[in-house]
């Protein structure tokens, strides 16, 4: 068999989830930020969705998982030149132009890993732990590419766990029946008298919907911190678009405490999303 014939039939890395920037709770490379900066978001958002669809295919082994996101750390430190990580490749090149780092891509990819092995979590510091890895490095290199200073990472952590969190209430039906993954701090469904089978149902038992609630407590407290990041930052066009995701998350969060997302997932429609950017602007402005 030829070497063509052999490459052909090798299964690819990528493992594509058809989601895309519009499936986020936030937005991805918005008008709001300066033109020339948007290709860089995209590169980071491109690798970020690779690796985040690989972590949750609930079709490939965990071992196989951990492979390929190696593959993916290995390609972006140069390590590797495997055109299967195009991705990667065009994150490395992004990053050696931008003179960001590249542990923004790292450390995602470390989450990820963690994904692929780890189903359960104590307590809140575990999830925020791992939430420092999955969410966090979204918003440190936003602040990297556009200049601002890194004592600004706190509060840009506050905010990108708090959105984590969010999406995790979300997806907390889906991800249990899925991947029998489930990011509610174990000590606090202990407490409340819940299990994880409560995520099976149709709609939240009382417990259930006690843990959500602790869990919407810390997302608040986050996104308290959060609030002050807009007004702080030195590049306008990056602070208001800032502004706009910080009202979508309390939007969201307030949202949760009503709905039930295991009745239905939890979002805002094009109105209750127009509202919230407009009250970011208009926050950030006054």
């Amino acid at each position: 068999m030829s070497e063509a014939a052999t490459s052909n039939m090798t299964p690819p890395v990528e493992t594509p989830s058809g989601k895309g920037s519009g499936d986020e709770n936030f937005p991805v490379g918005s008008w709001l930020l300066p033109a020339e900066l948007r290709p860089y978001v995209a590169a980071y958002y491109a690798f970020a969705r690779a690796i985040d669809d690989i972590a949750d295919n609930p079709n490939l082994r965990s071992g196989v998982k951990i492979v390929r996101l190696d593959g993916f750390a290995a390609a972006l430190t140069g390590l590797n030149d495997d055109p299967q990580f195009e991705k990667a490749h065009a994150l490395r090149t992004s990053l050696e132009e931008t003179g960001v780092t590249a542990q923004h891509g790292l450390d995602l990819i470390s989450a990820f890993k963690q994904d692929a092995v780890k189903l359960r979590y104590t307590d809140w510091a575990e999830l925020m732990d791992y939430c420092d890895r999955s969410a966090s490095p979204v918003g440190r290199y936003l602040l990297d590419l556009h200049g601002e200073s890194v004592s600004l990472y706190p509060l840009s952590d506050a905010l990108c766990n708090a959105l984590q969190v969010i999406n995790h209430l979300q997806d907390c039906a889906d991800d249990y029946a899925a991947l029998n993954r489930v990011y509610l701090p174990e000590e606090w469904m202990a407490a409340e008298g819940s299990n994880v089978v409560d995520l099976a149902q149709t709609k939240c038992t009382p417990a259930l919907r006690r843990v959500l609630d602790h869990c919407l407590d810390g997302t608040d407290k986050l996104l308290d911190e959060a609030h002050k990041l807009p007004k702080v930052m030195e590049h306008k066009r990056l602070a208001a678009e800032t502004a706009v995701i910080v009202s979508i998350a309390e939007s969201l969060s307030k949202k949760l405490r009503r709905q039930d997302p295991l009745a239905k997932r939890v979002v805002l429609k094009t109105p209750g999303f127009a509202f919230a950017a407009a009250r970011g602007l208009l926050r950030y402005w006054i």
